[in-house]
C-alpha cells in the first residue's frame, strides 16, 4: 500500500492486510502479526469492557492467550476508500467453535489502527491480563 496523508487503497489491499493479520495470529507469528499494526493502535472488546492501547500490549495480549486457537476467515468486507474493513471468522479453541465479528480501521500507511471484536456470548475478562488492559 502506498502511504501518506489522505492515501486510499483498494478494497483488495485492505483485505490482504486483514488476511495477513489473521494468518499471523493463527500460526502465532508475532513478528508478522505486529507488522500489520500501527504503533498506537487501539483494541476494543465491548463485551468485557476492555481496551488495549498500543501495538506492544496488543501483541502481548495475544501472545499470552492461554489456548491454541485456529482462526479461519469466512468473509471480509472492505469499504471503497480502504479505511475500514469487517471480518467474520470461525475461531476454534480445542473442540469449541465460535464465530466472531471484527471491525478494523487503518492508518494512512495501511496498518491496522483499531480493532473492535464482538464474540457470540458476553463474558467477563479472564484473570491475569490486568496489566495489559484498561476497563471501561
Amino acid at each position: 500500500m502506498a502511504g501518506g496523508a489522505g492515501a486510499t487503497w483498494e478494497a483488495a489491499e485492505v483485505r490482504a492486510v486483514v488476511e495477513a493479520h489473521c494468518a499471523a495470529a493463527d500460526v502465532r507469528d508475532w513478528s508478522a502479526f505486529a507488522a500489520t499494526l500501527a504503533d498506537d493502535m487501539v483494541y476494543d472488546l465491548p463485551q468485557s469492557r476492555e481496551r488495549v492501547l498500543g501495538k506492544v500490549r496488543y501483541v502481548q495480549l495475544n501472545r499470552q492467550y492461554p489456548h491454541d486457537r485456529q482462526v479461519r476467515i469466512e468473509r471480509i468486507v472492505a469499504d471503497g476508500e480502504g479505511r475500514q474493513a469487517a471480518a467474520r471468522t470461525l475461531v476454534t479453541v480445542g473442540a469449541e467453535e465460535m464465530r466472531a465479528v471484527h471491525f478494523f480501521t487503518f492508518d494512512p500507511d495501511g496498518r491496522i489502527a483499531g480493532v473492535t471484536d464482538f464474540w457470540p456470548e458476553s463474558y467477563e475478562s479472564p484473570a491475569g491480563r490486568e496489566h495489559l488492559v484498561e476497563r471501561y
